[in-house]
């Protein structure tokens, strides 16, 4: 068997969107699971809407995914001269022709097939002139006038088109730019792709494209044609659903790992499983399980599952994804020990890195701000008692382990009468500023001994001026 070749085509007029994400990320897993090769190919024929700005928010949303490739990036605006090539050898051999027929015959050719209850579509007028090029003449292709072409796709199964409903096509405009079904067609060839998936909004260009092969003596790919993703309401995702940039569900805390995972879900399943990592991916994907039903985009499922992902990862992995999310918050962490033990505090109750840098903060504030709800419950005149006996207690320990911490609660506990919750939330409320918070213990332990009492002694305090002030 030939070597498996996919490609990944973007436009550049625009971020990479979740749609095109999940389609370069097929191709990449069909690749790298077959052994084969991936190409990166920008389609940037459009001059007016192709930007550089765009072709850099691509590669930098690929790069975050974890996609790379083997080929390219090749630029479709750096080979007119091998599209100039193929059109000459179309018009030698007879699948295509020159037009010379203006905008106002081709209105009228449309009336009269529309009046008649035929397609609008071109009626052939110059197919057998034999014209030479001019300065007005397109190049359409010949297509055939009978017959049938039949679309064998992986997904969708045999798909049938009836050739007296297509229409001799253009394949390069009248100031000699090709069209985009034929670049298509063209760079696939060249670059031996031998296998395209894609959006199923694409069904409908390729009876044109595999004429295009025949015509061209060349093998036809393999296609598999993939339903889109929508939104919950099942409408096209847009913009009005949320984020479609790739790189804003960066920006908001996710993992590559677990967008991957959750975009090949949307539209691929390995039995009931849904968490993968990006090794069992490349294992286990494959085109035969590749569903036939349009996959929904959740972000709230995104978001659980970019949970387990959190959790899996291990802490020392998490720190550098960590600290420019901690750096927005003000918070010049570095990678190492302490970091580590604030994400192993965290992991459980974080959907995202910067949830998790959020609750972070107070680990590494020289100034705790008490919420207000919070300070008005548990720092106030009642919690003065406990919270300077935990704090005595607390300064006579000299070894600050969870233990040591525990058996000093259960001091304060009896000698008070009052239940750990009692004493915990106000210290929690003096140590974060909160009500919730990972566990007490753990907390205390890794902002160190010196900090925990300088905090529980500014909430002694704050709870004095209280008193004094009423």
């Amino acid at each position: 068997m030939n070597q498996i070749i996919t490609r990944f085509p973007p436009s550049p007029s625009g971020y990479l969107h979740v749609g095109g994400a999940r389609t370069a990320l097929f191709n990449w897993l069909y690749a790298r699971h077959m052994k084969g090769r991936f190409v990166l190919r920008i389609e940037d024929t459009d001059v007016a809407r192709s930007s550089r700005e765009s072709v850099d928010a691509i590669f930098e949303a690929l790069e975050w995914l974890g996609i790379d490739w083997d080929e390219g990036p090749y630029y479709q605006s750096k080979r007119f001269h091998i599209y100039q090539e193929y059109i000459q050898r179309l018009i030698k051999t007879g699948h295509a022709y020159y037009c010379t027929c203006s905008p106002e015959q081709l209105e009228v050719m449309r009336a009269k097939a529309l009046e008649t209850g035929g397609k609008p579509k071109y009626d052939g007028t110059c197919r057998d002139k034999g014209l030479g090029k001019t300065p007005q003449a397109v190049v359409r292709f010949k297509a055939p006038l009978t017959g049938i072409t039949v679309l064998t796709d992986t997904v969708k199964g045999n798909i049938v088109f009836q050739n007296d409903e297509l229409d001799d096509f253009i394949i390069a405009r009248s100031d000699g730019t090709p069209t985009y079904n034929f670049v298509v067609v063209i760079d696939d060839i060249t670059m031996k792709i031998n296998t395209i998936i894609r959006g199923d909004d694409h069904v409908m260009n390729t009876p044109k494209q595999m004429l295009l092969y025949q015509a061209l003596d060349a093998p036809l790919p393999t296609y598999a044609h993939v339903p889109m993703v929508l939104g919950k309401d099942r409408s096209r995702l847009s913009k009005r659903h949320g984020a479609t940039s790739v790189t804003a569900y960066r920006d908001m805390g996710f993992l590559p790992d677990a967008f991957i995972n959750y975009l090949v879900r949307l539209g691929w399943s390995h039995g009931d499983q849904e968490f993968f990592t990006r090794d069992e991916l490349i294992t286990k994907f494959n085109l035969e399980n590749i569903g036939r039903s349009a996959g929904v985009f959740d972000q709230e499922k995104l978001s659980a599952l970019n949970a387990d992902h959190i959790k899996a990862t291990p802490p020392k992995k998490l720190a550098k994804s960590l600290i420019p999310f901690l750096k927005r918050h003000g918070i010049d962490a570095r990678e190492g020990d302490f970091l580590e033990k604030v994400i192993k505090t965290l992991v459980i109750r974080s959907k995202t890195l910067e949830e998790m840098a959020g609750a972070a903060t107070f680990y590494f504030s020289d100034t705790v701000i008490y919420e207000e709800k919070a300070a008005s419950k548990f720092l106030k005149a009642n919690t003065l008692e406990p919270l300077t006996k935990i704090t005595a207690a607390l300064e006579t320990i000299n070894c600050f382990t969870e233990a040591n911490l525990e058996a000093a609660f259960k001091t304060v506990m009896e000698q008070t009468g009052l239940k750990l919750g009692k004493i915990a939330q106000p210290v929690r409320v003096a140590l974060t500023g909160r009500t919730a918070s990972p566990g007490i213990f753990e907390i205390a332990e890794i902002i160190g001994k010196d900090r925990v009492i300088a905090r529980l002694k500014t909430a002694i305090h704050f709870i004095e001026n209280l008193e004094v002030n009423e």
